[in-house]
């Protein structure tokens, strides 16, 4: 007896196939399938509970009514039912050994670029109403590189980052992830790609063992490859392997969420704001972390507002405004770019304007006895700055130097209208 009709059978043996690869629960061909198919149509009795996510076994009379029930829905999925046993759920699913291969020729796949954009746009919508998100980005990430992508609200950041992840069309353009097109080997580069989001998106009534045995079967890791336990450990959180998520700290499930997108192995990880809202030990714990992933050949991508944590960490850093690539640099080489330094002096003498010496240098009183000299490296050494301050018959008490930062330089590319550079 089938119950619903065909339609309904097809999406309740899509629904059967969809779970078996979640929870890793490994299926052969049997007489009591269909022909030519590798999952059974209803021969189990699937069972959801509020805290759980296991399948239970029963035997259910022949041609009686199997329903699979999903709390998270609330909806009972009627199917049809076959002569097929719980026992005879054995073996593994082809898309498992598939999705092997395709992790197996990730790693073996070695390119000198992690990721490569070339004249990406996106526009949203259409005639009047469309809205440019990009323009003719192009990047090139290299291999096992720290590389920062900043910008403002609103530039285009997670567009891309979207794009990268398929989880957003791009308008034209191309880009590619350890060397596969985003759009002919769609496969090849979700596997080759982690994404951690802004989003806190975990269950609340799974465990961290059991977020991330469901994720790792999402993308069909099968279970002897499976490292669980190593990467809740990895990310501190063995002792609350089996507690609720929803009883773990912020921090907790921000390093939740990074455990998710390692499960499979990927060689390129993105991390979208990962320390937002998170305090400041935590924030060092994770960083040791994502520092130990870099030092293991990892390639990461990061998009933070926090600009000393790309200065510090990042060997690479792209700013995108207005949809548009403003800089792509060394680090090093962008802090360059703004030549200012800022000279502090201390002096011995109470001071109520500014030495007539000085005003060459747009020297600037800070009370009662603190010069502030702003000058350019390139054009004149501190050296001379300070034989000016002698000459001005001041005495030099102490003295502290700054250089440009990040932020000097990000407020400097990102204000006003976007311009590209050559």
């Amino acid at each position: 007896m089938r119950i619903g009709g065909p339609r309904l059978d097809d999406e309740a043996a899509s629904t059967i196939r969809t779970i078996n690869c979640a929870v890793g629960l490994e299926v052969q061909k049997n007489a009591g399938m269909s022909q030519g198919s590798t999952s059974p149509i209803a021969s189990d009795h699937v069972v959801f509970d509020k805290n759980r996510f296991w399948w239970f076994h029963t035997d259910l009379p022949r041609n009686a009514q199997t329903k699979a029930v999903d709390h998270r829905l609330r909806q009972m999925i009627p199917m049809a039912t076959t002569d097929i046993q719980p026992s005879h759920c054995m073996g593994r699913m082809a898309h498992d050994l598939a999705n092997e291969d395709v992790r197996a020729n990730a790693r073996a796949k070695v390119p000198d670029y992690a990721i490569t954009v070339r004249d990406l746009h996106k526009v949203y919508g259409r005639g009047g109403k469309a809205k440019i998100a990009l323009t003719g980005i192009g990047l090139d990430i290299p291999r096992g590189a720290f590389f920062g992508l900043l910008g403002p609200n609103g530039a285009g950041k997670s567009t891309l980052i979207n794009i990268l992840a398929g989880l957003v069309l791009k308008t034209s353009g191309t880009a590619r992830i350890w060397d596969y097109d985003i759009d002919t080997d769609a496969r090849a580069t979700r596997q080759a790609i982690g994404v951690v989001p802004q989003e806190l998106n975990i269950d609340p009534f799974f465990t961290p063992r059991e977020t991330l045995e469901l994720q790792a079967g999402l993308y069909g890791v099968p279970k002897h490859a499976r490292r669980t336990d190593e990467i809740l450990a990895a990310v501190g959180l063995s002792a609350q392997a089996d507690s609720y998520t929803r009883t773990l700290s912020g921090g907790m499930r921000r390093r939740l969420l990074v455990a998710k997108a390692l499960v499979h192995a990927p060689p390129i990880v993105v991390l979208d704001e990962p320390t937002a809202g998170v305090d400041v030990e935590l924030r060092q714990q994770f960083w040791t972390y994502v520092g130990r992933l870099h030092a293991g050949g990892t390639t990461i991508l990061l998009t933070t507002h926090y600009l000393e944590e790309a200065e510090r960490f990042c060997d690479r850093i792209a700013i995108i405004n207005h949809g548009s690539l403003v800089a792509c640099e060394a680090t090093p080489a962008l802090l360059k770019r703004l030549d200012s330094k800022v000279l502090t002096i201390s002096c011995a003498e109470d001071l109520t304007i500014v030495p007539p010496k000085l005003s060459d240098y747009g020297a600037e009183l800070l009370p009662p006895r603190r010069l502030a000299i702003r000058y350019r490296p390139s054009q004149t050494t501190v050296g001379e700055v300070l034989t000016a301050v002698q000459r001005a018959g001041l005495t030099i008490v102490d003295l502290t130097t700054e250089d440009s930062d990040l932020e000097d330089i990000f407020l400097e590319l990102t204000k006003g209208k976007a311009k590209r550079t050559p």
